[in-house]
């Protein structure tokens, strides 16, 4: 057979977790160092992520201490941190960098859940594609006769309606953690 199940149920896992590594980063008001993996620190002339200068730990259900491994860097990770859109201001006392993570409005909440509702329609429209791909293999198959196309394009549909229950389950539980903090 020319369709590869394996192929598109991989593409398809794919979809969904590249959707959790967003979501993850969409900031609630609990503290997860996960919010900090797109702050690029420039160290020694580089650019790089700011987990790979500091350690991150979250030592307050609402408070992230960052611990530079250079004492060196610790005021381009204050700028990195002040420069980036994640709206935190970050207070050092020379040795640490502690970032509060204030209270969000009820305004801000549903921003953030309008921000993952957008997410999972792009997680979706990437499964879509896929199984528009593979149903394309499948009628291009000349040596499928008409059961094996219907049985194969069944198996595609239902590969395809599993994975976009499993992205509304992903954004209905960040949406239930946004709105309930």
């Amino acid at each position: 057979m020319a369709i590869d199940f394996n192929q598109a149920t991989d593409k398809m896992k794919g979809a969904q977790e590249a959707l959790r590594r967003e979501l993850a980063e969409i900031r609630t008001g609990r503290a997860n160092p996960r919010i900090l993996d797109r702050v690029q620190v420039e160290y020694y002339g580089a650019m790089v992520p700011l987990n790979q200068v500091a350690s991150i730990s979250v030592p307050e259900a609402r408070m992230l201490l960052i611990t530079p491994f250079d004492k060196g860097a610790l005021e381009a990770i204050v700028t990195a941190i002040n420069m980036s859109d994640l709206g935190l201001n970050p207070a050092s006392d020379g040795q640490i960098v502690r970032l509060a993570i204030p209270q969000m409005t009820e305004e801000r909440r549903k921003e953030l859940v309008k921000e993952v509702k957008a997410e999972a329609e792009k997680s979706k429209v990437a499964v879509r594609n896929v199984r528009r791909e593979a149903m394309d293999a499948i009628k291009k198959d000349k040596e499928l006769t008409e059961d094996d196309v219907r049985d194969s394009e069944d198996k595609v549909q239902k590969l395809t309606d599993d994975n976009i229950k499993a992205i509304d389950e992903i954004a209905a539980d960040k949406e239930k953690e946004l709105m309930t903090i």
